[in-house]
């Protein structure tokens, strides 16, 4: 039987992987495995932490830190330090306040929250009730009339951007959650896409593709309908799921307004290369035009400091707050961004960085 969450976080809570059995003792095995699963045999899931830890960095010594900051900008509005919380999607199957909680949290820590589109709980206590940065995701529909009304919506409550997801035309194999018998719970639905037209999967006939011959991916997008989609929408998109540098210039060709280099969490392809792999060659090209985000496998305050030391703007973290909310609530995601801001800062402090545009001036040795 699932624990209740904590009243008060233990003291022996250090790090943010401290959450996690916490978080496993608080949650359904079929909630367990959603969230924590990858696809298939699950390697890129262990690959996207490990590949930041392929780098060590060169420090400076004695350095001038008066003045020191984590601050940055981005679209043109200052944040405090370089991290952000990405969508997750169903929070309340973590915890009964679900994203409500992390959304708080998030805003008392200055940290921008990015929606997920399946989202479990309404947009307007999100922005209403947890005033701050907030983003939307976007997964893409057939439906513009529902998608319209839902941008404006959006856009009158304050969200400041869209994040749409490219790297899932199908979903992966997520062999976890198959075993674990997984399904939403009754009471856990994507609310936001409650006005949607969506039409019923396709089912080939027994021997026939069961992708290709289905029909489901006549509707996906493409970068045609991509460009067309950012230029109907009334806010800033950026496009998350890029790995391959020359789609990332192509991103820059169509007038996306910054990319997010992502493997979807290992939860798409399990034969894809850790972010941290890729992220150098893509900021390379990007060279600065806009801005670039990065997730996968982030787990400390030193992994954000390489990302940004390879080029990226900022990072994104998922599991790290989803499991603090569920052992903790608010107060989790709260200390969990606390501690990788803290980490950050002494990584900072201990290499001669001052600013995080210094640290891309650090040099890295790669092993």
């Amino acid at each position: 039987m699932a624990l209740a969450p904590l009243s008060q976080i233990p003291a022996d809570v250090v790090a943010v992987d401290d959450y996690i059995e916490l978080a496993k003792a608080r949650m359904s095995p079929q909630a367990w495995a959603y969230f924590s699963g990858g696809v298939a045999d699950e390697r890129l899931l262990a690959d996207n932490i490990h590949a930041w830890h392929q780098y060590s960095v060169m420090p400076r010594v004695l350095s001038d830190f008066d003045g020191a900051t984590t601050a940055f900008s981005l679209l043109n509005k200052t944040h405090p330090f370089p991290i952000f919380c990405a969508p997750i999607a169903y929070q309340r199957m973590a915890h009964p306040a679900g994203e409500l909680a992390s959304a708080l949290a998030a805003a008392a820590m200055e940290t921008p929250y990015i929606i997920s589109m399946q989202s479990s709980t309404p947009l307007e206590p999100l922005c209403e009730q947890a005033p701050g940065t907030k983003w939307l995701q976007w997964y893409w529909q057939t439906d513009e009339s529902a998608s319209q009304k839902l941008l404006s919506k959006a856009q009158a409550l304050g969200i400041e951007a869209i994040v749409l997801t490219v790297d899932a035309p199908v979903n992966g194999l997520r062999n976890r959650e198959q075993r674990a018998g997984f399904a939403l719970p009754a009471d856990i639905q994507a609310v936001l896409l409650e006005d949607f037209d969506i039409p019923p999967l396709p089912q080939g006939a027994p021997g026939e593709s069961p992708i290709f011959g289905s029909g489901f991916l006549a509707n996906t997008p493409n970068w045609d309908k991509v460009e067309q989609f950012m230029e109907n929408c009334p806010l800033p998109v950026m496009l998350k799921g890029i790995l391959h540098p020359l789609d990332a210039q192509k991103a820059l060709e169509v007038g996306a307004k910054g990319i997010i280099v992502s493997n979807h969490g290992a939860r798409v392809l399990d034969i894809l290369p850790p972010t941290a792999r890729v992220l150098k060659s893509i900021c390379d090209l990007i060279d600065g035009r806009i801005p670039v985000l990065v997730d996968g496998g982030i787990r400390r305050g030193s992994d954000v400091f390489i990302a940004l030391a390879l080029g990226a703007t900022a990072v994104m973290i998922g599991r790290p707050y989803l499991y603090a909310l569920a052992a903790a609530g608010a107060p989790g995601v709260a200390h969990v961004l606390h501690i990788l801001r803290t980490e950050l800062e002494v990584c900072m402090a201990l290499s001669g960085c001052t600013t995080p545009a210094q640290i891309k001036s650090i040099e890295l040795l790669s092993h």
